[in-house]
């Protein structure tokens, strides 16, 4: 089974390498992918909500999550899974030209995804257009993800799957014991 997920993500991973890079498309793929660094736009968001959070209690409130969020899936994939599978990097496996500078840690799962896509959740939760807007720029941060080569597409779903059920288990959390109103 492994094998074939194995198979079946080094095809895509090829396809997009041989048929969808272009300069256009590979500056705005490293840009969005930037912006993921880190966490650093859902860091930067979630400070300030908490800066407008403090006339708005409910900004405050999401800034909160957004947090606690962002630091449940930074713990569960960067610390705990990502060095358990040590999964290989595309790049290395398949043995092409990276776009950006080597990455240091493993590829399975996508913790720019993850965080993306548990961000998009806690916003979707209080807001559903801002929400929309934050799953819309978590799918693009996905596919950057692949476009660069930096993960297989096993590793982006993953990552989508577990920041989006961690953010749901968090809110679930928060609003049964009353965390963060």
């Amino acid at each position: 089974m492994l094998q074939g997920i194995q198979f079946v993500d080094e095809q895509i991973i090829v396809w997009i390498q041989e048929y969808m890079q272009n300069p256009i498309m590979t500056k705005i793929m490293i840009f969005v992918s930037t912006l993921g660094n880190k966490g650093m736009i859902w860091i930067g968001l979630g400070i300030l909500l908490l800066c407008f959070g403090i006339r708005r209690k409910k900004l405050f409130g999401l800034g909160i999550r957004l947090f606690l969020c962002l630091g449940t899936t930074a713990v569960l994939c960067n610390l705990i899974l990502k060095p358990w599978v040590a999964r290989i990097r595309p790049y290395d496996v398949l043995d092409f030209p990276i776009l950006i500078p080597p990455l240091q840690d493993y590829s399975f799962p996508s913790g720019h995804t993850s965080s993306s896509f548990a961000a998009a959740a806690v916003i979707y939760a209080y807001h559903k257009k801002w929400g929309i807007a934050a799953y819309v720029f978590a799918v693009c941060m996905g596919i950057s993800r692949l476009y660069l080569g930096v993960h297989f597409p096993s590793d982006v779903l993953v990552g989508a799957v577990i920041g989006f059920v961690t953010a749901n288990m968090v809110l679930w959390i928060c609003k049964k014991y009353g965390i963060a109103l």
